[in-house]
């Protein structure tokens, strides 16, 4: 397929990594079971991880798998379960069709698959995890209940540099131009949470002349927003002030009822965390009179006040429903670390501690050395 092709050209680690991986077998006889989005890149890593002889079993996210990739997938004997047309429902059962191969492995993405390993019991000796949204779900939700070493790949300072920075600011800003056709130039944007996608969002909306306010309880974090020259300020004086208002937050209810009816006619919402929940999108469905697909991507809310709102891409992730995702180079680092981060639990787990931990520190340096060689 012409654009896995592509996509593996310009992917210079995963590649050394795939080398690498064919090698040495770390996963020999093991099988991985994999939660991410399923696009290009993603087969990327698949083919380099099944080189290190695992077997693998996949499943996407809500509104974010590529249905031509899955088949390509399933086509090269991999276990593919989802649909881009799949919802909440749906994903829960493809969860389920992983967890019930037990694998041994798990690269999960907003800790669905650790949750229901936990549930159901399983023979997993490890886990990676992508999304700030795992992260938090790790420590929270399913504090002291993991007895295997997950490794979050969010808490890397090279994912949060170049992924959430760089690739998330970067493709949340194209996305809204593909979805909308609308400029960003002297529009007013409200971003909420000021973390690591939430800054590179802004920073890239005001480069190309958005009027960007800053939406973060976190006092550290809006110190740093309002030195950076955004406005900060709390949710209810951002709502009269903003045409485009995008989540990034990693947190359910961010955007709730009461928000709907104070919004501006004509609002413009987003979402860039892991899950749709950031918007309280039954609450809005419930407030509206009507409800129009305007095109692909954009839906119409029509209140009772007769006031409009636009969602896009469903409230899922923008840059991944309405786009091609984060670039290729800056993935290549991300799923190069998801990589490695699984070979060392596979072949060393005694060194790592049970529950959420940081990635390797030598893990970080060999893949920062081979990114800095792979720009000169």
């Amino acid at each position: 397929m012409e654009r896995i092709d592509w996509a593996r050209a310009h992917m210079p680690l995963l590649r050394e990594l795939e080398a690498e991986l064919s090698s040495t077998k770390p996963f020999a006889g093991m099988t991985i079971g994999i939660c991410l989005h399923i696009e290009p890149k993603t087969a990327v890593l698949a083919t380099a991880l099944a080189s290190g002889g695992a077997a693998i079993v996949i499943t996407g996210s809500p509104g974010t798998t590529q249905n031509d990739v899955a088949d390509w997938l399933a086509g090269k004997g991999f276990e593919v379960h989802g649909r881009r047309e799949d919802g909440l429902a749906e994903h829960r059962r493809n969860i389920t069709r992983v967890v019930e191969r037990r694998p041994g492995l798990l690269l999960d993405n907003g800790a669905d698959l650790v949750a229901l390993v936990l549930e159901q019991g399983g023979n997993a000796i490890g886990a990676t995890e992508e999304t700030t949204t795992g992260a938090n779900r790790l420590r929270e939700e399913l504090s002291g209940r993991v007895s295997f070493p997950v490794i979050v790949i969010n808490d890397s300072p090279l994912k949060s540099i170049v992924e959430n920075q760089h690739g998330v600011g970067q493709t949340v800003v194209s996305a809204f131009l593909q979805a909308t056709n609308l400029g960003i130039a002297g529009r007013r944007f409200a971003v909420l949470g000021f973390g690591w996608c939430g800054r590179g969002i802004a920073r890239y909306l005001s480069a190309l002349g958005g009027r960007v306010s800053v939406v973060e309880p976190d006092s550290i974090r809006a110190l740093e927003a309002a030195l950076e020259g955004f406005e900060v300020m709390e949710l209810e004086e951002a709502i009269p002030r903003s045409e485009v208002f995008i989540t990034a937050t990693g947190r359910p209810g961010v955007l709730r009822r009461e928000h709907f009816e104070l919004l501006p006619d004509s609002a413009i919402l987003a979402n860039t965390g892991h899950f749709s929940t950031e918007i309280e999108l039954d609450a809005l469905r419930a407030l509206s009179r009507e409800a129009v697909r305007v095109d692909g991507g954009i839906e119409r809310f029509t209140l009772s006040s007769g006031k409009s709102i636009y969602l896009l891409a469903r409230g899922e992730m923008l840059n991944l429903a309405a786009a091609g995702g984060n670039p290729v180079e800056v993935m290549d680092l991300g799923l190069s670390l998801q990589a490695a981060s699984l070979a060392r639990i596979a072949t060393d787990p005694s060194t790592l501690a049970s529950g959420p931990q940081p990635v390797p520190a030598e893990i970080n340096q060999t893949i920062a050395r081979r990114m800095l060689s792979a720009l000169r």
